[in-house]
Parts: C-alpha cells; sequence; structure tokens
C-alpha cells in the first residue's frame, strides 16, 4: 500500500497545525486535507485501510506527501478551503450551488474605477460586494453609487483631457474625472473611498464622513454640494434600516441546514429565515459520489463554500455536528466581523425547520440524481459489497466470444462506467490463434477453444491498456464460467495485472465466479446488480454476435482476387464492374487489364491465373 511507503516522512511530520496534501504518481493533487496536529493527524491514515472503500482507493493512489504549516487551525480551514478550490482533488468533497447570484465589482485595479456586475469572483484586485438577492438588488445598488456618489458608468479611456463633461454629469450621477478641470484624479479618488465603504457595508464610517464633507461644503458655502452629502446620507441612513444582503445580517436571523447522502452523490440544501420567515432556498450538491461519505466531513465542507462569498448569520442550524467546529465557528465569525454559532437543535421548532430542510434535501437527491441513476448507483453499491470490492466499481469491462464451429471466432468488449454503457469505448477483436489453441478462420481444420480465445483477447486489451497507461477498470466481467475465468486471470497475471478483480457470469444459471470462492454467487433473479451485470453481458454479446454476422457476410462474398497483391477493395470493385465476373477478368487481355488497373497490377493478375488451372 502506497501510505505505508512514507512512514518514515510523517514519522517525521511537526505537531503543529497545518495543511496536508497527497499526490498520485502523476504529480495531481488527489486530497487536501487540515489538522491540529499534522503528525497525529496524517499517521491515523496508516491504520485506516479496510474501514472505508473509498478511504481505501485514497490510499491506493497516495504516491507522496506535502505538508504546509500555519500559525492556527482557524489559518489551516481557510488555507485548506482555498487549496481546494484551486486544485480541485478528485477525494475532496466539492459541492455545486444552484442559485447565481450577482455581485458588484468595483474595479480598483483601474486607474478610474467603475462599479460592474459580476456573476463570480476574481481576484483580480478589485473589491466584490453581495451576493445580492434578489438580484435586482445589485442594478438598484449600482444605480446608488452613480447617484450618491458620481463613480462613472462610461467605457472611456480617461485621460482628463475631455473637452467637455457628458450627460451623466449635467444629471449629477458623475463627477466626470473626464475633465480634470472639474474633477481631479484626488477629488474622483476619494468618491471612490467612499463607495467602497458604502459597498462594504461599513454604513457607520461612511456616515462619519459624509457629515464631515457635508458641514466643511456648507462653511464653503457650497451649498448644493452639501445638500447632496445630505441626501446621500439620508438615503445610506435608509438602507442601513433595511436588510441587504450586502451588511452584516441582524440578530435573529439564522440559516437551516438540510442533508442527504446518497450512493451517487450529497444533497445540501439551506433555508436563509430573515425575521422569522423563509425567505431563500439555496442548494448545494456535489458532482459525484464523495470520497468520504460522513456528514460531519460533508457538512464542514458545505459551510465553508457556503459562506466563502457571504457573511454567516449569527446563528447556524444544522442536522448534526460538523467536523472541526470549533475551527468554522472561529472562521465564520472572524468573517462576518461578529460572533456566528453552530447549532443542533434537538427539539422544537428549530429542529422541525432543520428536518424540513432534511426532507427537502433528499427530494433534491432524488431530482439531482433521477430514479434511474440512483438505482444504478445502488446497484454498483450492492456489487461492491457482494464481491468484497475496495472500491465502488464505476468502470466495468465485459468480454464475450462469438463463434460456429470454430471458425471466424471473434471477441467483443463493452465499457460501462456508473451504470451507462459508453458505446464509444467498444472494442471488437478477431481471434488469432497466438499459438493458444484455438485456429484462425483460414485454418482447414478449425477448433473449437473458448478458453484460449478469452486468453487471447484480454491479454491483447491490457496489454494496450498497459502501453496507453489506462484507464483500467474497477471489475471485469466475463462472459463464462471458472474456465473463462481462469483462463482471463492467466492473461492477466502474464502481464502483471492480477490485482484487477474478474468476474464469470454463466449463462442460464446466471451465478457469479470469483477466484477467491470455490461455489459461485448466487443473487436473486430481481437483485440490482445481477440485473445490472446481465445487462451489461447481454450487450457484449449483442455486440460480439453482430460483429460475427459481419465477418461471416464478408467471407462468404470474398473473391479470389483478394489475394492477388496490389488488388484492394477498390481495384477489386473496379474489375468485377468493368469485366462483370471473375471469369471475364481471367479473360481479359493485358491492354484491357493495363486500361483499368495499370501495368504493374495487370502483370499480378496475369501472373496470378497463369498459376491457376
Amino acid at each position: 500500500m502506497a501510505i505505508r511507503e512514507l512512514k518514515d516522512q510523517i514519522a517525521r511530520l511537526p505537531e503543529q497545525p497545518g495543511v496536508y496534501l497527497y499526490f498520485n504518481a502523476a504529480g495531481d493533487t488527489i486530497y487536501v486535507g487540515k489538522a491540529r496536529a499534522l503528525r497525529d493527524r496524517v499517521r491515523n491514515y496508516l491504520g485506516a485501510y479496510g474501514g472505508d472503500p473509498k478511504t481505501d482507493a485514497l490510499l491506493d493512489e497516495i504516491a507522496r506527501l506535502e505538508v504546509i504549516v500555519t500559525d492556527s487551525v482557524v489559518e489551516a480551514l481557510a488555507l485548506e478551503n482555498n487549496l481546494i478550490k484551486q486544485r480541485v482533488p478528485k477525494y475532496n468533497i466539492l459541492l455545486r450551488d444552484d442559485k447565481t447570484y450577482p455581485y458588484l465589482r468595483l474595479t480598483t485595479n483601474e486607474a478610474f474605477p467603475r462599479v460592474l456586475v459580476a456573476r463570480r469572483v476574481e481576484r483580480d484586485g478589485s473589491v466584490f460586494a453581495g451576493p445580492f438577492m434578489p438580484a435586482r438588488f445589485a442594478r438598484k445598488t449600482m444605480s446608488l453609487t452613480h447617484r450618491l456618489f458620481g463613480i462613472r458608468s462610461c467605457n472611456e479611456v480617461i485621460t482628463g483631457k475631455r473637452g467637455r463633461p457628458c450627460l451623466e454629469y449635467d444629471i449629477k450621477r458623475c463627477v466626470a474625472p473626464c475633465v480634470d478641470t472639474v474633477c481631479s484624479a484626488e477629488e474622483y479618488g476619494r468618491a471612490v473611498a467612499l463607495t467602497q465603504l458604502f459597498l462594504q457595508g461599513k454604513n457607520d464610517e461612511l456616515l462619519t464622513r459624509l457629515d464631515h464633507r457635508m458641514r466643511e461644503a456648507a462653511e464653503r458655502e457650497r451649498f448644493e454640494e452639501a445638500a447632496q452629502h445630505r441626501d446621500a446620507m439620508r438615503t445610506v441612513q435608509t438602507l442601513h434600516d433595511r436588510q441587504q444582503k450586502m451588511e452584516t445580517t441582524e440578530l435573529g436571523h439564522r440559516d437551516t441546514f438540510g442533508l442527504k447522502i446518497g450512493p451517487a452523490g450529497a444533497s445540501v440544501l439551506v433555508f436563509q429565515v430573515r425575521n422569522g420567515r423563509v425567505v431563500e432556498r439555496v442548494e448545494l450538491d456535489t458532482e459525484r459520489a464523495p470520497a468520504v461519505a460522513d456528514p460531519g466531513a460533508i457538512l464542514s465542507a458545505a459551510l465553508q463554500q457556503f459562506y466563502e462569498l457571504r457573511p454567516g448569520p449569527p446563528e447556524i442550524h444544522l442536522p448534526s455536528e460538523p467536523d472541526e467546529r470549533e475551527a468554522l465557528e472561529s472562521w465564520l465569525s472572524d468573517r462576518a466581523g461578529r460572533k456566528v454559532r453552530l447549532v443542533v437543535p434537538q427539539r422544537g421548532e428549530k429542529r422541525g425547520l432543520v428536518d424540513l430542510a432534511s426532507r427537502n434535501a433528499a427530494l433534491a437527491y432524488q431530482t439531482r440524481f433521477n430514479e434511474a441513476a440512483a438505482a444504478e448507483y445502488e446497484a454498483l453499491e450492492t456489487l461492491r459489497a457482494v464481491l468484497a470490492l475496495s472500491a465502488l466499481p464505476r468502470r466495468i469491462e465485459c468480454f464475450d466470444i462469438s463463434t460456429i464451429q470454430g471458425r471466424e471466432t471473434v471477441a467483443s468488449m463493452v465499457v460501462c462506467e456508473d451504470g451507462r454503457m459508453r458505446r464509444g469505448e467498444y472494442r471488437k477483436y478477431r481471434i488469432r490463434g497466438l499459438g493458444l489453441g484455438a485456429r484462425g478462420p483460414q485454418s482447414p481444420a478449425p477448433v473449437q477453444d473458448d478458453f484460449a480465445s478469452m486468453h487471447e483477447v484480454v491479454g491483447r486489451r491490457y496489454r494496450k491498456l498497459l502501453e496507453e497507461g489506462g484507464p483500467f477498470p474497477d471489475l471485469v466481467v466475463i462472459d463464462g464460467g471458472k474456465g473463462q475465468l481462469s483462463a482471463a486471470y492467466a492473461a492477466l497475471e502474464e502481464l502483471g495485472l492480477a490485482n484487477l478483480v474478474a468476474v464469470g457470469l454463466a449463462k442460464k444459471e446466471e451465478l457469479l465466479y470469483t477466484r477467491e470462492r470455490e461455489d459461485p454467487i448466487a443473487l436473486p433473479a430481481s437483485d440490482p446488480a445481477l440485473l445490472l451485470v446481465r445487462r451489461i453481458r447481454d450487450e457484449a454479446h449483442r455486440f460480439a454476435v453482430t460483429f460475427h454476422r459481419r465477418a461471416r457476410a464478408m467471407r462468404d462474398l470474398r473473391s479470389e482476387l483478394d489475394d492477388i497483391p496490389g488488388i484492394g477493395p477498390r481495384r477489386r470493385r473496379a474489375l468485377l464492374t468493368r469485366f462483370g465476373s471473375l471469369a471475364g477478368v481471367r479473360r481479359a487481355t493485358r491492354e484491357e487489364l493495363e486500361a483499368e488497373v495499370g501495368g504493374k497490377a495487370a502483370g499480378a493478375i496475369l501472373a496470378f491465373f497463369a498459376r491457376r488451372p
């Protein structure tokens, strides 16, 4: 196991908070985790094998370990969240928000910033505020920045040398930085600073500055400017009294989380409660089945990803305890600028709302992972348990042989991923014999040997995968019983791939044969795992039979002209069209043949027929 090879490195890790990163042999980050004490946390993985199939799959893939030491667990939490977003490791829990609420972007990376509506936050030096719910508040707030502070809305390159201000200046929606005699860069910078305070919800500081500027303008007898500042103060005070998404949530409001975990993935549903009423419903879904189906880990990931770009309310109600609760509370409190509590209600109205959110999460799970897909994952999970596999058999490859009395023997290989057939990855093979007992179609006395044919096709398939670097299946299904299964394993062992798991599915009895068990496994006829394997086997059989019929048809339509060097399908077709039949080609003169296929091919045709009676 790969993790054990890192035992010496793990023993030297510091007992400090930090983040650890696991890499696979290709150098890709496959897992990012946080720890209060790095050595103790990472050492736990040494004894984790056998506890959970998904964890086992992670442990088998680990090839390298790196750690980053931090000053506190809260810093480790924030760093872990950033690394997961940046690297998207396949074994971490990743959730997708079903809502795309807009943000406001103050382009402080420009010399003369603007306020724009943005659909996502980017790390480009701009200041972002939001998200705004409902979305129309974003455009209303952007309009306020023009009216209150005179922030420009144009796309012009500002040099300050414009001849005169535009209409926006005349209707008092822009302070006109395009004309430096009207508004200098320093004055526009002060307007940008006020806008930033407004967008960040720092209303107390903003009101203080506006009051100071109003009094200063009045003392200079600039009464129109003082009136503008007075009106801005009134507007900001009104907005301060209303609940807005750009400012901190007031006490008494809360968010309630519900959770549903299934074999296909996980769904988290969030009810946002304001003034005692549910005002918003947000779904978070995993794109794939999480590597660790632990409620605490999924809730921890959901909290980090949901509140990364929005402040948390004073209370967040959860269905169960999240991992690293204290660290999460500290992180949420730091981001919100006040105390945020994580609560697991046990009774009463609050618990009732948590249960309601969980029921809605279950409904969202069924909608997101529709019934057919959920049934496929249930079948895969059952198959994993029955065959004692280390991981969910997400990729299954199935082989079948088709022949009639040993002639035109062919094989098929079909692929099923996550319960769905991948037709683009199907393969078909002509059995060559390769000294394994089965002779090819040209043999005068073909011998039917399904075992040798299975040995050949399995060997050819996985020899090519070794050259290409995969992907290798989680389960190989062989159409047949013990004999065919033994032949397949013999081919895998010759290639050094005996670690691949193969099973045989015998026809009629529909019994599963494994290498480890002497007796076959009999599943109920209605068992979803058996139905899935049968469907894959039947598809392989259909594909093989179709190819075999085509091979027989090609054999029956074969012409003697195919044995002549230099005569391919195109020239054969041209000759038969010109001369009508094989006898007509035999009677043709050199000049007639040369006119149709050229001198060299004409000579080969004449020489061929000269050798035949």
